[in-house]
């Protein structure tokens, strides 16, 4: 008997599903969620954890309200329940209560902002960086270029990565454990540097995004924004375009490698010298006139395009 159509498509949503989830574990790496994790994760940057210190900040002031609150419940629940003959209250109005729920809340607000407006003032504050990369978002690709070093480059997706999705296989978690967040060329950076970053686009909105970096910014066309930071542990941090941008939305990796300043030196002069263009051929050795009364021998004549075909017609 052939097999209905519910039965069928279950276990395929059900492999896809385990597909997923044992990919995003094997992507797991540097300033990545781990399994279970259920908090905010630090970043391995100054502006991620200004987000993680103003993050913890709300989550335990929330806390304490709302173990406050629902204490207050339960114990009015239970102490005041009809069985032990309790009478509601006919009053509908009380000033003095009206004025601490306003109050208090508004105090709660304004000590918390203080902290969160410097800190947002801190992540906006792109002055005294020690170099700039310029970011512009392509349809679907991203482009990197060192001011002032005359390197630049663009980074799109892995080829790999790229002949998995189109081929229709599932890709091995074991074997490809960053599928679709791999790319040819990734962005490097030095790190206990201050790294400014002015981003745009070429074509539509676009968002450069890397959870550990602790930031993200829209790359629109037209215009240029600013963000920066400052890595302070070496090693390999990935992140995705996070702006609906097309068809292939979903295929715009961003691998940024955090180096040491002496390897990223190193890593930066190799790119000047292949960026730089070759030098020059060494000129041709001047011909050696013949002595007098020598026999000159007959050079052969280079023949250009064309000629031998014409010497056949």
């Amino acid at each position: 008997m052939k097999p209905s159509s519910r039965w069928v498509a279950v276990p395929r949503w059900g492999s896809g599903a385990m597909a997923l989830l044992a990919t995003a574990a094997a992507q797991a790496q540097s300033a990545d969620p781990v399994r279970w994790q259920l908090n905010m994760g630090k970043g391995v940057t100054q502006t991620a954890r200004l987000a993680w210190e103003a993050h913890m900040v709300a989550l335990w002031v929330c806390v304490v309200i709302g173990f406050l609150v629902f204490a207050a419940m339960a114990y009015a629940i239970f102490a005041f329940r009809k069985s032990k003959g309790a009478v509601a209250a006919t009053f509908s109005h009380n000033t003095t209560a009206e004025i601490l729920w306003t109050v208090i809340p508004v105090i709660i607000l304004v000590v918390m902002a203080i902290p969160a407006t410097s800190k947002l003032i801190a992540m906006y504050d792109t002055r005294n960086a020690e170099m700039t990369v310029k970011v512009t978002g392509y349809q679907w690709m991203w482009e990197y270029d060192y001011l002032g070093q005359d390197v630049r480059f663009f980074s799109r997706l892995d080829r790999e990565s790229d002949r998995l999705r189109q081929s229709g296989q599932r890709p091995d978690p074991a074997t490809h454990p960053h599928y679709l967040l791999e790319v040819d060329n990734r962005l490097v950076l030095p790190v206990d540097t201050k790294v400014r970053f002015v981003i745009t686009s070429d074509d539509v909105i676009h968002s450069w995004w890397v959870p550990a970096l602790g930031w993200k910014q829209d790359a629109i066309p037209g215009i240029i924004n600013e963000g920066w930071t400052l890595i302070e542990k070496p090693g390999i941090y990935r992140g995705q375009c996070a702006e609906l941008c097309g068809k292939d939305h979903g295929f715009m990796p961003i691998v940024v490698e955090a180096l040491p300043k002496a390897e990223f030196a190193a890593w930066l002069a190799q790119r000047k010298a292949e960026a730089s263009p070759p030098a020059d051929a060494p000129a041709a050795a001047e011909p050696v006139p013949a002595e007098a009364g020598a026999p000159v021998e007959a050079q052969p004549v280079a023949q250009q395009p064309g000629q031998a075909a014409n010497a056949q017609v």
